[in-house]
């Protein structure tokens, strides 16, 4: 099994500037949407890690090819329009992506003919009934394992209906699938949520010309207007970011500047989490890509304090909980983490993998149902932690390794090339190691 192991002696601080890869949920969804464009769309700046790779090679699959220039990093779509991806030949495998499976089902579910989507083993453990269900009111015939909650899933596209659609789950992923899904109904698409979700997919479609109306819980989506290709420019990824901009906050003497990253109102919540622990930030908007907003923020090294994590704010900080229990472990006091059960259905159960990969590493912290509680700051010491398979996770403890005198190993590092394959050598340029 592949291993990461941080480098022995003092922690080293990460200085400069440096610039993260493209946004991974705003690739997928700018590879889907050129794809339903008609003509030839190019994605630059694009993440190219396995999960985006995956899904541009299943709408290759589907009718619209996709060209990646790794040297670019970008690709090049030549769009069919929403009416023109047909049947694939084989089967449409996910690999580990819950982006790529639930986003595709709502493309597959308004393509005439049949199709069939898995992923790997631990993909295929994670619920898609949630997704599986509104398209299925819709009109597409959706089944599989565990009565359709499981993948591998069969789906018969064809005809459907636009519906008023109240998700009982706040999911950005089954808001996108019904939306996708809602360019081929018959009628206007609503989808209401009970808690605000990451709005890419809305801001992308109004870019490329479809009917959307959306505010803060409820999207209106109106068939009709044909979607236009184009150039998206991807901001960079936020959440690949912060663990570059947690590990220079909880290391000595780090000063650390990373640009164009997307701000995204409902992406950038993590920043503000850091700030009320002490966190010395300073943030610059410069521009926007593919409709959000990007700037440039700004990090010292700072002493933190612990502050609690739950409610309303929780969908927007989902994928950073498990770095942001990294920083609670080195924050003065007892942190709280709740109503964040989702955590438990990502790659990983990510509250039992970081509870105990951060106990080996003598953090005093302890699981509970919908969270964590974790004690600092802790003295963090060296040794062996799992990945579990899960990127988060993976890049989540080696960052608590940057801040230990004794090395620590990460069992299955292999994973972080789903989403951020280039994090090893971004970190070693930010402490003076790589050129």
């Amino acid at each position: 099994m592949r291993r990461h192991r941080t480098t022995a002696g003092a922690p080293t601080a990460l200085r400069g500037g440096l610039e993260v890869p493209g946004d991974k949920s705003v690739t997928h969804r700018a590879l889907i949407i050129a794809a339903l464009s008609a003509g030839r769309s190019t994605v630059a700046n694009a993440n190219l890690g396995r999960d985006c790779l995956g899904t541009a090679a299943l709408l290759s699959a589907l009718g619209a090819a996709c060209e990646v220039d790794e040297a670019k990093a970008q690709v090049e779509v030549e769009g069919r329009g929403a009416a023109g991806l047909r049947e694939a030949e084989g089967v449409l495998d996910a690999g580990n992506s819950g982006t790529t499976m639930r986003m595709m089902l709502g493309v597959c579910a308004a393509i005439e003919g049949l199709s069939v989507l898995t992923g790997d083993a631990s993909l295929r453990r994670r619920p898609m009934l949630r997704v599986v269900v509104p398209l299925r009111r819709m009109g597409a015939m959706i089944d599989g394992r565990a009565h359709g909650d499981r993948a591998p899933l069969v789906v018969r596209g064809g005809a459907l209906d636009g519906l008023e659609i109240d998700l009982p789950v706040a999911s950005a992923q089954v808001k996108t699938a019904v939306l996708l899904a809602g360019l081929r109904a018959e009628g206007p698409t609503t989808v209401s949520e009970p808690t605000p979700t990451r709005d890419h997919t809305e801001r992308m479609l109004l870019a490329a010309g479809a009917d959307v109306d959306a505010n803060s819980k409820r999207v209106v989506l109106r068939p009709g207007p044909a979607l236009e290709a184009r150039k998206w420019e991807v901001p960079g990824d936020i959440s690949s970011g912060l663990f570059l901009l947690a590990a220079a906050v909880i290391i000595e003497g780090s000063h650390l500047t990373l640009t164009n990253l997307s701000f995204n109102r409902r992406r950038a919540q993590a920043l503000s989490v850091m700030e009320r622990m002490g966190a010395d930030l300073a943030i610059e908007r410069t521009g926007e890509r593919c409709g959000e907003p990007v700037g440039t923020v700004t990090v010292r090294a700072s002493k933190l304090t612990a502050t609690n994590m739950g409610g309303d704010e929780i969908p927007a900080l989902i994928d950073e909980l498990p770095i942001l229990a990294v920083l609670a472990s080195c924050a003065e006091g007892e942190t709280v983490i709740s109503d964040a059960s989702e955590l438990r259905l990502k790659e990983s159960d990510r509250i039992e993998a970081m509870v105990a990969g951060l106990q080996s590493l003598g953090v005093d912290c302890e699981a509970r149902p919908d969270g964590m509680v974790i004690r600092g700051p802790a003295n963090l010491t060296g040794g062996e932690v799992d990945s579990h398979g899960d990127h988060r996770v993976a890049m989540s403890l080696a960052v608590a390794g940057l801040r230990t005198y004794d090395p620590v190993r990460v069992r299955g590092w292999g994973c972080v090339n789903t989403s951020f394959p280039e994090f090893l050598d971004l970190l070693g340029r930010a402490q003076g190691r790589r050129a």
